[in-house]
């Protein structure tokens, strides 16, 4: 290494742990090559700063309507486009949603996510979703949904129900999007953060490792997450859960130590946000996942299906916790709004 190549990465070093929306790709480029040790050394440190390193945030996601999206994400088995098996259902009832809620609440988590496969809803729908939002909030949990996409209108609609985060992940860079869809833009999705946003609802977006993307389509992506003009309050980094039937069936998966490198990363580019170790648990030993936590990863799905595809079970979390002293983060939301620390059950 050059002297102005150590310089300019000791000037990056010392801005590390600042919550700033102005970097660079070169900057995020050179945390990829920061020496495994040392990009974790750094990760944790700024997640010391920002989190207890020791808790976990707990979200349970469920598919309220299952199959039959119009769109065609080369990763997805709701595609109506693929052979895939997966037997189509209505949007579920209030009364079933609100039991599932319970369920959860009574296992940890402390937010519920309502996930339906659309490409985006209609006005009947988004009603009988914000009905199911009122009713889980009342419980004291966090709501959360990813419904496809919506209109500023629709964002308010949702805000207005209670709404407190939306999903809606970019999936990879946008150099690569279209090798993995072609039904909606780049520009479709940052239209629905900046909807949702504009709403005051928090945002819940990251991307999937796995799609036959390039290192530098991975750094890429966190850079546009990491310069969008506030940074997402929840960060899902998900792997590849692959489904027979789908085009990216048999796609090569990212190496483990691949993966912990793009947790580390950003957590160091939005220190304040969530990172949640999202899809593809299942297919993860015990070890990365632990390295992933140390590399700044707050947050997991609870459950035995994520939407369609596996998932631990409560079982083997609640024991890979206790191997790693790690406690399930204990804040609900109260029914007027103010967060509650709650004991955990279990």
């Amino acid at each position: 290494m050059s002297h102005t190549q150590r310089t300019l990465a000791d000037q990056l070093i010392a801005r590390l742990g600042e919550v700033r929306t102005d970097w660079t790709l070169q900057e995020v480029r050179e945390l990829f090559t920061l020496p495994f040790a040392d990009l974790l050394y750094h990760a944790q440190r700024v997640h010391r700063a920002n989190f207890d390193p020791n808790e976990v945030q707990v979200s349970t996601l469920l598919s309220i309507k299952t199959g039959a999206c119009p769109e065609d994400c080369a990763y997805c088995s709701q595609s109506i486009r693929f052979e895939t098996g997966l037997k189509s259902e209505p949007l579920l009832e209030l009364e079933e949603v609100v039991a599932k809620a319970r369920i959860a609440r009574a296992n940890g988590a402390t937010r519920f996510c309502m996930g339906a496969a659309y490409r985006s809803p209609k006005p009947k729908q988004l009603a009988q979703i914000a009905e199911m939002i009122k009713a889980v909030r009342a419980l004291g949990m966090e709501t959360c949904a990813t419904l496809g996409m919506l209109t500023p209108e629709q964002a308010l609609e949702l805000k207005n129900a209670g709404l407190d985060y939306y999903n809606h992940n970019l999936d990879t860079s946008a150099a690569h999007y279209a090798k993995v869809i072609t039904t909606r833009t780049y520009q479709d999705r940052l239209d629905t953060l900046q909807a949702v946003r504009d709403a005051g609802i928090n945002v819940c977006c990251g991307g999937i490792l796995g799609l036959g993307e390039s290192e530098l389509d991975r750094a890429e992506l966190l850079h546009t997450l990491a310069t969008l003009p506030q940074h997402p309050e929840s960060v899902p980094i998900n792997q590849l859960v692959q489904v027979p039937g789908t085009p990216l069936h048999g796609s090569e998966k990212p190496r483990p130590l691949d993966f912990v490198r793009v947790i580390a990363a950003a957590r160091l580019l939005m220190p304040a946000s969530h990172v949640r170790l999202s899809a593809g648990r299942s297919e993860m030993s015990d070890e990365t996942q632990a390295l992933c936590f140390l590399a700044g990863a707050n947050s997991i799905f609870y459950g035995e299906k994520l939407l369609t595809t596996e998932n631990p079970t409560e079982h083997h979390d609640r024991g890979l916790f206790e191997q790693l002293g790690i406690r399930a983060e204990a804040h609900m939301r109260g029914v007027g709004g103010q967060r509650m620390r709650v004991v955990e059950s279990g």
